[in-house]
């Protein structure tokens, strides 16, 4: 079998084509193992292994010194909840 790197990109495009032509056509349970697949394969894709970067670790200290200082400020999930659920429904 040929390495899909190998392929020209047309036939590439075909096979795309062709797969998410097939997707609505597949039982719940292959969809659940095709999901899976691709989970695992963008898992391999991670360079950082999971790392916050430098910028994301500030941001979220930035976010928990504002959170200690006015910790009244934020909602709690459910409020959040609340209010999305809410605007939800008004629409």
């Amino acid at each position: 079998m040929l390495a899909a790197h190998s392929l020209p990109r047309y036939f590439l495009a075909v096979i795309k084509t062709e797969i998410l032509e097939a997707l609505p056509k597949l039982s719940p349970e292959e969809r659940r193992e095709i999901r899976a697949k691709l989970n695992e394969l963008d898992e391999e894709e991670w360079l950082d292994d999971g790392e916050l970067t430098e910028q994301e670790k500030a941001i979220i200290e930035a976010r928990l010194d504002e959170y200690e200082n006015n910790p009244e400020a934020g909602s709690s999930w459910e409020e959040a909840k609340a209010r999305i659920v809410a605007g939800l429904h008004a629409k």
